[in-house]
Order: C-alpha cells, then sequence, then structure tokens
C-alpha cells in the first residue's frame, strides 16, 4: 500500500483522543467487534460437525452441535449490533464535539483571518470534513474487531481441523492481498485536486445564491453561471481522474476478490485429497464454510480504506484549523482609562503579502468623545486602520491604543465590549428581529432592546410594518428586510451594546434618500457622547467632525478640521471639489460638452 498522508492517521487519532468518553465507548466497540468475529466462525465449525454428522454410517440429531451454532451466531449477531451501536453514538458524540471546538478556534482566531478563509474551505471543514471522520470512525472500529478478527479465526480454525484444506485456501490469500494493496492505494495528489475543486463548487453556489439578485438584474447568465458551470466542471473531472486511477484494479477485485475462486480451489483440491482418504465430509463441508471468509473481507477492508483515507486528509485540514493560533491573550491584561484613541506609528502589512504595506507610518489621536472622519480613495487604507482597532489583525510595528492601553494588553472580550462596529454593508443572522438586536447583550431585557431600537430610529417600522413585530423573522442575512431596515437593526445592535468607542463604515452610503435620513437618526444617536471613528464616503456627512484624517497610499498625508483643510488647497481641498461637482452631475447634464468637461477634471483630480 502506498504511505498514507504524513500525519494523517496520527491527526486521526489525536483527535479523537480529544474526548476520552468517546474513546473509551471505541475501545468498547472494537472489542464486541473481536467477539462478533470469534463467534460467527464459532457458529460455522458447529454448524459444520452438525451437518456433517448426518452424512456418518449411524446419523442422529446432532443437538449439541446445533445449539452451539445457534447460539454462537446469535451472539455474533448481537455483539456486531451492539458494537455498531456503541461506534455510531460516539461518533456522533465526536462530531458534535469538533464542531464545537472548531467553532471555538474560529471564535478565538484573528477577525481579520477568519474573513481571509473563504467560505468554501470554512464549510468544506466543518460540514465534509467531520462527516468523514464520523463516517470512518463509526464504521472502523467495529469491522476492525470483525472484518479482521473472523478471517483471521477462520484460518486458525481451519488449520486446527485440517491444515491440507489451509494450504488450499492460502493459495488465494496471497492473490486478494495484492488485490487490496492495489484498491486502497491512497492517490494523494488526485485527493488534493479534488478537496480543492469540490471547495471552488461549494465557494461558487455560495456566490452565485448571495448573488441572485445582482445576477437577475445584471447578467445575462453567461458569466455568473459560467463560473458555477466552470468549478462544476473542474470537480467533474477531479472526480473522473481519481476514478481512472483505479479502474485496472477494480476490474481485478471483480475477478479474485469474490468467494468462487477460492471455493472452486477447495473443490479442486478437495477431490484428491477425499480419494486418499486425507479428509472427511465434516472437514471439507467447514472449508466451504469458512474457507472463503479471508477473500470476502478484502471488499470490506477496501471501503474501510477509502474511508480511512478521506479521514485523514480530512483530519490533517482539521488539526490544521484547530491549531491556527488564535489571537493572543495578555498575561496582565489592563483596563482603558477611557475612551479615547491613538495610533503611533503604526505599520501594517496583511499576512503572507510581500507587497507595500498597507499602512505605514499612521499616526492619528482621537480625545475621548470626539469625531474623527478617514477620506481618502479607494484602496488608501481606510478600512485597514478601522480594523486594527477592534484588534482584527495586530499591528506589523507601533502601536493602537485605547485609553491609554494597547488593545494588545486589553482581554479581546473587554475589547469589543468597549469597541462597536457599524460596517457599510449590514449583516443580521437568521433569527428574529429582537434576537438580532439581542446578539450585542444576550442579557438584555425587552425593555433595553426596545430602547436600543428606538434610539435607533427602528422602534416605529418594526412595531408598523413588520408583521410580527420584534419577533418577525429576518431571513437568511436579512434578506426579508430593506437595506435601510437592516442597517437599522444593526446600529440599534451597537447602541445595545453601549461601547464608548463606536467603529463607523458610513452607513448611508447605499441608502435610498428616505432611509437616509431615518440612518442618519440612528447614527446621531449610536454616537452620542462617545469616540467616533467614521470612513466618510460622502464627505457632505464629515463637515462637523472634529478632525480629519486624509489618507493616500497608505500614509496620512493631511490632518485638520473641514475649514482648515480646504484653505489649505491640498488633497481634501481636491476631493471636495471634486464631491461638489459630483453633487451638481445629473443625467441631463451628463451629456452636454460641460457635464463631460466635469466628468474629465473630476477624474483628474483623483
Amino acid at each position: 500500500m502506498a504511505k498514507p498522508e504524513p500525519g494523517g492517521l496520527k491527526a486521526l487519532s489525536a483527535l479523537v483522543a480529544t474526548e476520552p468518553a468517546v474513546r473509551t465507548r471505541l475501545r468498547l466497540a472494537a472489542l464486541l467487534g473481536v467477539l462478533a468475529g470469534c463467534a460467527a466462525v464459532a457458529g460455522f465449525v458447529c454448524a459444520a460437525y452438525a451437518t456433517g454428522s448426518l452424512f456418518t454410517d449411524d446419523p442422529s440429531f446432532p443437538v449439541m452441535q446445533t445449539t452451539g451454532a445457534l447460539a454462537a451466531l446469535l451472539i455474533s449477531f448481537g455483539a456486531r449490533w451492539l458494537a455498531e451501536h456503541v461506534a455510531h453514538e460516539a461518533s456522533y458524540d465526536l462530531e458534535v464535539a469538533l464542531r464545537r471546538h472548531l467553532a471555538d478556534a474560529l471564535a478565538r482566531m484573528p477577525l481579520g483571518e477568519v474573513q481571509r478563509l473563504s467560505s468554501g474551505r470554512i464549510k468544506k471543514i466543518v460540514q465534509d470534513d467531520v462527516k468523514a471522520l464520523h463516517a470512518a470512525v463509526a464504521d472502523a472500529l467495529p469491522f476492525v474487531g470483525s472484518g479482521i478478527t473472523q478471517p483471521i479465526a477462520a484460518l486458525l480454525a481451519l488449520g486446527v481441523v485440517q491444515w491440507r484444506l489451509l494450504l488450499a485456501v492460502l493459495v488465494v490469500v496471497p492473490v486478494a492481498m495484492v488485490c487490496l494493496a492495489l484498491l486502497t492505494r491512497d492517490h494523494a495528489a488526485q485527493r488534493a485536486r479534488y478537496n480543492a475543486a469540490n471547495e471552488r463548487v461549494n465557494a461558487a453556489v455560495v456566490e452565485f445564491v448571495q448573488g441572485m439578485p445582482v445576477v437577475r438584474t445584471f447578467d445575462d447568465g453567461r458569466a455568473s453561471v459560467g463560473r458555477f458551470t466552470s468549478s462544476v466542471r473542474e470537480f467533474t473531472a477531479a472526480v473522473a481522474a481519481w476514478i481512472a486511477t483505479s479502474r485496472a484494479s477494480g476490474v481485478v477485485n471483480q475477478l479474485f476478490v469474490v468467494p468462487l475462486p477460492t471455493l472452486l480451489v477447495l473443490v479442486a483440491a478437495s477431490v484428491p485429497m477425499r480419494a486418499a482418504g486425507w479428509i472427511s465430509t465434516t472437514d471439507l463441508l467447514l472449508a466451504l464454510m469458512i474457507g472463503a471468509m479471508p477473500v470476502e473481507a478484502v471488499s470490506p477492508l477496501m471501503h474501510l480504506a477509502n474511508l480511512l483515507n478521506d479521514a485523514k486528509a480530512g483530519a490533517v485540514r482539521i488539526t490544521e484549523l484547530l491549531h491556527t493560533p488564535p489571537l493572543p491573550e495578555p498575561e496582565h491584561p489592563r483596563e482603558p482609562a477611557d475612551s479615547s484613541v491613538t495610533l503611533t506609528d503604526v505599520t501594517f502589512r496583511y499576512p503572507g503579502e510581500r507587497t507595500e504595506p498597507a499602512l505605514d507610518g499612521i499616526d492619528l489621536h482621537i480625545p475621548a468623545g470626539a469625531v474623527c472622519a478617514l477620506v481618502g480613495p479607494s484602496g488608501s487604507g481606510k478600512s485597514t486602520v478601522a480594523r486594527l482597532i477592534p484588534r482584527f489583525f495586530d499591528v506589523t510595528a507601533g502601536s493602537v491604543r485605547i485609553g491609554g492601553v494597547d488593545v494588545r494588553d486589553i482581554r479581546g472580550d473587554v475589547l469589543l465590549r468597549h469597541v462597536a462596529l457599524v460596517f457599510q454593508e449590514p449583516f443580521l443572522v437568521a433569527g428574529t428581529v429582537e434576537e438580532n438586536v439581542r446578539l450585542a447583550r444576550p442579557d438584555a431585557t425587552d425593555a433595553e432592546v426596545r430602547a436600543a431600537a428606538k434610539a435607533a430610529a427602528a422602534h416605529d417600522f418594526i412595531v408598523d410594518e413588520l408583521p410580527d413585530g420584534y419577533r418577525t423573522e429576518v431571513g437568511e442575512r436579512g434578506s426579508r428586510l430593506s437595506g435601510g431596515q437592516r442597517q437599522r437593526i444593526t446600529i440599534a445592535r451597537a447602541i445595545l451594546s453601549d461601547a464608548p468607542v463606536v467603529v463607523l463604515d458610513e452607513a448611508t452610503a447605499f441608502a435610498d434618500p428616505e432611509s437616509e435620513a431615518a440612518i442618519q437618526e440612528a447614527v446621531a444617536g449610536l454616537t452620542r457622547g462617545r469616540t467616533v471613528l467614521v470612513i466618510a464616503h460622502r464627505l457632505g456627512t464629515i463637515t462637523d467632525a472634529d478632525h480629519i484624517a486624509v489618507l493616500d497610499a497608505g500614509r496620512i498625508v493631511e490632518q485638520g478640521r473641514h475649514a482648515e483643510l480646504l484653505a489649505a488647497n491640498g488633497r481634501y481641498a481636491r476631493l471636495w471639489a471634486r464631491h461638489d461637482r459630483a453633487a451638481d452631475w445629473g443625467l441631463a447634464r451628463a451629456g452636454t460638452t460641460e457635464g463631460r468637461a466635469a466628468t474629465t477634471e473630476t477624474e483628474a483630480a483623483r
């Protein structure tokens, strides 16, 4: 057999060892499987002697042999059933425990690292790989007990009763072992290609379903369906390549790994032995009953080996995720003194990237209770700055402080209680409105939930427009609500958290005029009395900010208040001029020479 995937079996054993109760029950299942295999052979031995006694010169009903055969076969059946039952129950418990451990690992992992993992890969590990482990563990241990013990016991029994017939069986066994080696090879390259293609199919399905409104509006199907179809074709090709590698061994299996060749060899060998008086009728009957057991065990062993190969590959991926370094927690945690935010000489490069740093030498101070706006072109580093404050990533150099304390010296749960996040694209989990608001504080009372919704200008539409009020199901990702409604619920969630620092990716960027007014009212309720860092997309919304920082290519190129930056006639002034021209733009004007000239000027201002 080919060398198994490095560390695969060890990783599988280590995962089982994490649950001692599961490991104990699996050992019990293996012992029950051994009992089932031995009892089955004993039953056939008794049956052979019972049948053989009928061909003697003085035949009589073999009461003892028949009773022994029935008792042994019943014990074998009961032990096998109990082994499978115990193994499956233990395997289900292992499946639940592994998914809980994976969820805990994802929760402890840096948020930026979780975002970097594709949804297809996470789904593959948490769902498919854990399921593969369940299938292998539930079937392996009972079969190791019965499927391996039974053929060994059969060979021993045949050797004790009639060694000549054992030699005839052993002629076929090496052929079966060669077939088993061919059939159970672990094709690592094909398996890796299959797993990668499977991840791409999972990701393509998620993308296709989540992007359905855009697909139906802008795409005739060729692009989006084409990506999905391409992923399916790659997956099909990977499966076909894998099957092709085992086609020849499959033909060999159908020819030799069946009882008939062994039975033919036994019959052919028994004719001269019987003529010479070397074997009795009972010997021949016993050989015919148990002689083919070693060969019959090959096909189940092949199936088991394939399950184990899948499980080993999955165990490696599960182990890698479980051992992804968590966000380091401080040995001596400290509490922020206030809600001020300070970035000192911050340099940051995304993990695994060797390009220019996303941020380089950022110095920024936001006093407690102040509002600071970040502006700049796309890719300038605004979102990166915002994500370093709640510690999605740790900085490469420099420090990020809240209340005078480095965020790396604040416990993760304490930090997230101090920072509320409201992103441009609101996210709701499948559940009720009330459950989504209460995510911020699961122990919040109904009155507190409703007070937060009122402060976020969400209470009226929840009560007046939704069919079941706060108990209305929002659907997957909040699909049953409008964008403005989803945004106000996420703001209510942030208000309920009562965090003193708010990181706000401008919530009205894609809102319609009516929703924008309501969201602005909600944002006002959220930011009142708090330290706010807002990523500004509409410059008209930040003219009253206490501080504005202009980013470009990962550096702060200007800082100050709105009037000061306009007077400096620098980067911010050019952005403001572009904002003014964009505000005057209209469909009727866009087609005119003046409109085209304004567009050209806007592009030049970038």
